[in-house]
């Protein structure tokens, strides 16, 4: 099968933990012995990336011929794939795009058009495949849940003390990490205040962002500022409970390389990890619930280290399973079949 990948997320030399869920599922379909042609960005930043984005698309096309085209988000992506090429499309919803519907000026207009040109779309979660149905009816009949899937080769339990050492860890205590933007909505200031007020152990933000400021100097906590995705691992290895209160989480992709790492968490009970994070592999919270957060991370503290049980709720979510799931969808829409 020929597929045309168009995603406005992808890894690149300037950012290259961007979209990273993508090119790992990129990557198991070539294994699965299809040819795939990018239409991609690689960059943070600025709206000449969409229009480049678009550009890239129809010259893609022109030298490829895909038999199904495969866009990463709703719009702009899909609307690129729908403009460019007479292939079915398939259009998998990540979370963001679903959320630009309602507050941004003619995305629900494109949004609709692109779930109606789709012969399938997928949503990365139940809880965002019930929004997006909300938003745009369209959608319904036709929307599949598959997630971005975890690599649980990459991601697997290591020893602990090994690799504190590989990163100069001597923090007494549980180390308790955090993956991910220095966001609101990361909730990353309610966190911090959370951990000072349990008064034990340490804090590892590893990303980037605007609320930095706010977090430097703080007793205990530790900034990386942004690493590679492929520096992930070790950084999960070396902690003990791994932290994603989010607002809101259409997916989880952090907590979820936690859990196939061995490692309980706390995770927000808005959005997708409810899906997967079991009572032995976390503690799910109320993001806005400061007090529950202070026990929700004494809770995760006392599971068993290393917990296989997260490890075991991970494994539905190998991201060859993904993978396959979505092979099949994309082979049905090659193949003049909708949902």
């Amino acid at each position: 099968m020929r597929i045309l990948l168009v995603s406005q997320m992808y890894p690149g030399p300037a950012d290259p933990d961007l979209g990273v869920f993508v090119a790992n599922l990129e990557l198991e379909l070539l294994a699965r012995g299809h040819e795939i042609e990018r239409a991609v960005v690689d960059t943070r930043g600025g709206r000449a990336r969409h229009a480049a984005l678009f550009l890239d698309a129809f010259r893609a096309v022109r030298r490829f011929r895909p038999d199904v085209a495969y866009a990463h988000f709703l719009v702009p992506a899909g609307l690129a794939a729908t403009l460019a090429t007479r292939a079915p499309l398939v259009v998998t919803a990540h979370g963001q795009d679903v959320a630009n519907i309602g507050s941004m000026p003619g995305v629900r207009a494109a949004t609709r058009h692109v779930v109606r040109r789709a012969a399938s779309v997928i949503a990365v979660s139940g809880w965002l495949r019930d929004r997006l149905e909300s938003e745009v009816p369209d959608a319904r009949g036709k929307t599949e849940v598959v997630d971005c899937g975890v690599d649980l080769a990459r991601f697997e339990p290591r020893n602990t003390d090994e690799a504190r050492a590989e990163l100069g860890w001597n923090d007494a205590g549980t180390h308790f990490l955090c993956l991910g933007g220095l966001t609101e909505r990361k909730n990353v200031l309610r966190l911090a205040a959370a951990f000072e007020r349990r008064g034990e152990g340490s804090l590892t933000f590893v990303g980037d962002g605007p609320l930095r400021g706010a977090l430097e100097g703080r007793a205990g906590v530790r900034l990386t500022g942004r690493m590679r995705h492929d520096d992930v691992p070790a950084w999960i290895a070396a902690c003990d409970v791994l932290c994603q209160p989010s607002l809101v989480e259409p997916f989880g992709l952090a907590t979820l390389e936690a859990m196939a790492s061995g490692r309980s968490v706390v995770a927000t009970n808005v959005g997708g990890p409810p899906e997967f994070v079991t009572p032995e592999s976390g503690v799910r919270v109320d993001p806005l619930d400061e007090d529950g957060l202070v026990s929700a991370l004494s809770e995760a503290a006392a599971l068993p280290r290393p917990n296989l049980a997260s490890r075991e709720a991970a494994g539905d979510h190998d991201v060859r399973l993904q993978a396959a799931r979505v092979e099949a969808i994309l082979l049905r829409a090659a193949r003049g079949r909708r949902a």
